[in-house]
C-alpha cells in the first residue's frame, strides 16, 4: 500500500445498545421483486434462524425509499441504506442528491450506499460512476453516516475516488468482497470493514476468498447474504427457486469460521459487535 494514505477512525454509533448477541445481515436486497409477496415471512424466518437485525440495501432513490418504508414496518429489526448503485449511476440527475439527503435524515437509515464502482459489467459509463460515487461519499460526510460500498474490478480507480474523503468519513465497509489479497490488505490498511457473502461457500469461485479471509481481523469482519443473490452453493437442501434469504446467514458464518479456524460462536459475537459499532444499531 503506498504511503501517506489516511486511514479511517472508528465509526460513531448513534445508538449503542447492549442486547443479546444475534447475527446482523448487513446487506439484504429486500426490495427486490422476488421478495414482494412474502418479505415479512422472510424476515420472520431469519429471526427464527438467529438473525436479529437486517439492513435493507438501497440501490437507487426509488429502492432506497422502499427500503426505508420496509424498515419502518419492522422497527428495531430492519434498517436501511440510502444510495445509488454504480449500475444506476447513469440515472443520477439534479434531483438525486436532494432525495438521498432527505432519506439520510430518517432514523432507519444507517449508511449511505450502495455506492462505488463496477468495472466488470459497466452498466453505467465509468466517468458517471466516479461522479456518483464521489457525490455520495461527500453526502456520507455531511450526514455523519458510514458508507456501504461496492467495488468490482475497479480497485485502483475506487481508491482514487475514496482517498480524498477518508479524513472526513466516520466509517465504511466494502461489501460483498471477492477481490484479491492485495486489495483486501489495502482496504484493511485504510480502516475499512469487509463484508463476506455466500460467495465463500462456492467451491469453484470462492477458493481464493477462502484463503484471503484469514487475513481479516475479527474486529473488521461483517457478514451478509446479498439476498436474493449469491445463494450459498453448498446449501442443503437447496432453496426453492434458488432464492437466497437472510435465514441462510448462519450457514455463511459457519463457513467463514471454518476458513478462519475460529469457533462460530466467537465469530458471531464479533461480527454482531462490529455491526453495532459501524452502523450504530442494536
Amino acid at each position: 500500500m503506498p504511503g501517506g494514505r489516511r486511514t479511517l477512525g472508528p465509526a460513531h454509533p448513534r445508538d449503542e445498545r447492549n442486547e443479546t448477541t444475534m447475527l446482523c445481515d448487513i446487506g439484504l436486497n429486500l426490495t427486490n421483486k422476488r421478495f414482494h409477496k412474502d418479505w415479512s415471512e422472510v424476515v420472520d424466518r431469519a429471526r427464527q434462524a438467529g438473525v436479529s437485525t437486517m439492513i435493507v440495501t438501497g440501490t437507487s432513490v426509488t429502492a432506497s425509499q422502499s427500503a426505508v418504508a420496509l424498515a419502518k414496518e419492522r422497527p428495531g429489526i430492519l434498517y436501511a441504506t440510502a444510495g445509488v448503485h454504480p449500475h444506476d449511476a447513469k440515472s443520477m440527475d439534479e434531483n438525486t442528491l436532494p432525495a438521498l439527503r432527505r432519506l439520510a435524515k430518517e432514523d432507519a437509515v444507517v449508511a449511505i450506499g450502495e455506492c462505488g464502482l463496477d468495472h466488470n459489467r459497466d452498466f453505467s459509463p465509468r466517468d458517471a460512476q466516479a461522479r456518483c460515487f464521489d457525490a455520495q461519499l461527500a453526502l456520507a460526510t455531511e450526514s455523519n453516516l458510514p458508507v456501504f460500498m461496492h467495488e468490482r474490478d475497479a480497485h485502483e480507480a475506487f481508491l482514487n475516488v475514496l482517498e480524498p474523503h477518508l479524513p472526513h468519513l466516520v466509517g465504511g465497509v466494502v461489501h460483498c468482497f471477492t477481490g484479491t489479497e492485495q486489495a483486501l490488505r489495502a482496504y484493511l490498511d485504510l480502516g475499512l470493514y469487509i463484508g463476506i457473502t455466500g460467495w465463500i461457500c462456492d467451491e469453484r469461485r470462492g477458493l481464493d476468498l477462502r484463503e484471503a479471509v484469514r487475513f481479516i481481523p475479527q474486529d473488521r469482519l461483517l457478514v451478509e447474504t446479498d439476498a436474493p443473490y449469491l445463494t450459498p452453493r453448498d446449501l442443503r437442501p437447496k432453496p426453492k427457486g434458488g432464492r437466497n434469504e437472510p435465514a441462510f446467514l448462519p450457514h455463511i458464518l459457519h463457513t467463514v469460521a471454518q476458513c478462519m479456524d475460529i469457533a462460530p460462536e466467537l465469530l458471531a459475537d464479533s461480527t454482531a459487535a462490529n455491526s453495532r459499532r459501524l452502523f450504530g444499531i442494536k
